[in-house]
């Protein structure tokens, strides 16, 4: 048996329904199997065509579908389709197409029937098994976000394949084939071991090598096999704590775009899992419309995805998706459009002619971004930047990212905040002098724009500018009084929507009356509330939820009122997420006026509740700053 049908013969024995054959039939398999590629995207099966094969995943993710263009499945790693179409005059029943690059073991017709005929086994799996498989995709759709709330730790299939950082790239390789691995963790060397193979939960986390780096970083390169796996491998890599959220891993691998992400136990790594893991937790979307957008080449191709971002968040709140859990999904996915429109705006313009940091702001920085959003957006760059000579390329630049932003569905800001602004297109020197300038000489009127920058984050280039200038609030704004007051004096313009008798107070604009202005009136004044707390106390949390957790911990508030605080904003936050999801339903744009006749009796009593929460708090906040 050649080396390669070893390894198909490895992947058999690990897969349902192959590895309850006996050896003889299953040895047979390996040998008769041909392989094919498909891109992301790429048709694999069309239907009423001759089919003369059943497909079996190696890797990558399937969709197929019924006639009418309806999903009927989704399928990963060990997923099997055409079964029905051989069973059945050996045409195609269920058109396929490949969700991302997929590679595909081709198992003839002709050994499918034996292993029919001669297997009950086999023949109960795929004649039955098809239908309770696909119920059981349909239950773990509706049950998502259940299982969204199970550790890291029980993905965990296999212990980690692990090598010391002193092996030779052909020792990693060599491994990586053996163990039938596509990602390798690389351990600092430990003094107990007496080779580098021996690193195996020894050594902790030096890096992280896959297929991928050694083809690019070391074949590509005509590198010798004798390099270092240290020099071809990602140094500290992102990793997630074995007791942390499936969830967390997912957001995680959205926001780093990552395949691979180690699973680590007091430092040290006890698994990976991949993004094939947490398919069968995330069935619709998010992952796989970042994973879409990275692949798309123009604007117009970006904007073809906004209905399945649209679809990605209906689906989160038909399943009870919390706010968090919707907001930082769709703030990953926002991320992604302004990475993928950065490479298309560099490939356009070529590289940047000094470093530079693009900072998201707002809702997108703090991970509760919605639908419904404009655009907050600012340059940092390098403090060699020379205007006379760089600004034209940064000033093209912000443009079309803005630009394609708008086309994606993110309107443009109308406070102009936004990167083709070249008052928010600075060096860093000049972000740190607007920062001390706010927080040392404050004033509402000053305060009142500028108040978003103080949640900002890096989604491209020098990201750690970002963190630097965060770090620069923290150690300025806990010790300056007088613009926490300033601060203060600004939230406390926007109240929330309630009366003297603690009923609704609708909007009358002309535009739309006698709706309740949820985010101007809601959530708007919630964030700047727990931001000004956070800030007093050095915090450098960018989210609402992470800002309260930190009050909690510092122990500032009144006992039990950051949980009120807390779940006052959940209940807040869910209703307008609600009432946006509820217009996508019908059709219509979703907007933040929300129309309490539509509300039940229990969602006017509780947000009345939460607001009455958000007023008793902005008072606690007026008297605590003395503003």
């Amino acid at each position: 048996m050649e080396i390669e049908q070893i390894e198909i013969l490895d992947f058999l024995k690990r897969h349902s329904p192959f590895q309850e054959l006996p050896a003889e039939q299953i040895e047979q398999v390996a040998i008769s199997i041909d392989v094919g590629y498909f891109k992301a995207g790429t048709h694999i099966l069309s239907f009423n065509e001759p089919l003369d094969s059943l497909h079996l995943i190696r890797s990558g993710a399937v969709e197929t579908f019924r006639r009418n263009g309806e999903l009927y499945n989704r399928l990963s790693e060990g997923g099997i389709f055409g079964e029905q179409g051989l069973l059945r005059g050996g045409k195609v029943r269920f058109p396929a197409t490949a969700l991302e690059d997929t590679l595909i073991y081709f198992i003839p017709q002709t050994i499918f029937q034996q292993l029919f005929d001669d297997n009950d086994e086999f023949a109960d799996y795929v004649e039955v098994g098809d239908s309770e498989r696909r119920k059981s995709n349909k239950a773990t759709q509706t049950s998502q976000v259940d299982l969204l709330g199970a550790t890291v730790e029980t993905l965990i299939q296999r212990e980690p394949v692990c090598i010391g950082s002193e092996a030779s790239s052909w020792q990693a390789a060599q491994l990586m084939t053996e163990q039938n691995v596509s990602s390798l963790l690389i351990l600092h060397n430990s003094e107990h071991a007496e080779s580098p193979r021996d690193e195996v939960l020894v050594g902790t986390l030096a890096g992280i090598v896959t297929d991928k780096d050694i083809r690019m970083r070391l074949v590509a390169e005509n590198g010798s096999l004798e390099t270092p796996v240290s020099d071809i491998m990602s140094t500290v890599p992102a990793t997630i704590e074995h007791k942390q959220y499936i969830f967390e891993a997912m957001m995680l691998m959205l926001r780093h775009n990552l395949h691979h992400l180690p699973v680590v136990k007091k430092q040290r790594p006890i698994g990976v899992i991949a993004i094939s893991d947490i398919i069968r937790f995330e069935s619709q979307n998010s992952l796989f419309i970042v994973s879409q957008i990275f692949r798309q080449h123009t604007i117009a191709e970006l904007q073809s995805l906004v209905p399945d971002v649209h679809a990605c968040f209906v689906r989160m709140v038909n399943e009870d998706a919390n706010s968090q859990m919707i907001g930082s999904a769709m703030a990953a996915i926002g991320r992604s459009f302004k990475q993928r429109l950065l490479e298309l705006a560099e490939e356009q313009l070529g590289p940047p002619p000094v470093p530079y940091c693009f900072l998201a702001l707002g809702s997108m920085a703090r991970d509760e971004q919605l639908v419904f959003t404009d655009q907050d957006n600012a340059l940092v760059l390098d403090n060699r930047f020379d205007p006379a000579l760089h600004d034209e390329y940064f000033r093209q630049l912000a443009q079309f990212v803005s630009d394609g932003l708008a086309a994606c569905g993110y309107t443009y800001c109308t406070g102009n905040i936004m990167a083709t602004n070249a008052q928010w297109r600075q060096p860093l020197s000049v972000w740190q002098h607007y920062f001390r300038s706010w927080i040392e000489q404050p004033s509402p009127e000053r305060l009142l724009q500028s108040s978003i920058f103080f949640d900002i984050d890096g989604v491209w280039g020098e990201t750690h500018w970002a963190k630097q200038l965060r770090q620069l609030v923290s150690q300025l704004a806990r010790q300056r009084p007088l613009f926490l007051a300033s601060m203060t004096r600004n939230a406390l313009t926007r109240t929330p929507p309630l009366g003297f008798f603690k009923d609704f107070v609708m909007e009358q604009d002309g535009k739309q009356n006698n709706r309740l202005g949820i985010k101007r009136r809601g959530t708007a004044p919630f964030v700047d509330l727990i931001r000004i707390h956070a800030l007093s106390i050095g915090s450098t949390e960018n989210s609402t939820f992470g800002r309260i957790q930190d009050l909690i911990a510092a122990g500032t508030l009144p006992k039990g009122r950051a949980e009120d605080l807390r779940d006052a904003f959940e209940v807040i936050v869910m209703t307008r997420i609600r009432h946006q999801a509820n217009a996508l339903r019908q059709g219509e744009a979703p907007d933040n006026n929300v129309l309490p006749e539509q509300l039940s009796d229990f969602e006017r009593k509780h947000l009345k509740e939460a607001f009455q929460v958000l007023s008793n708090a902005q008072k606690f906040l007026k008297f605590h700053f003395k503003a």
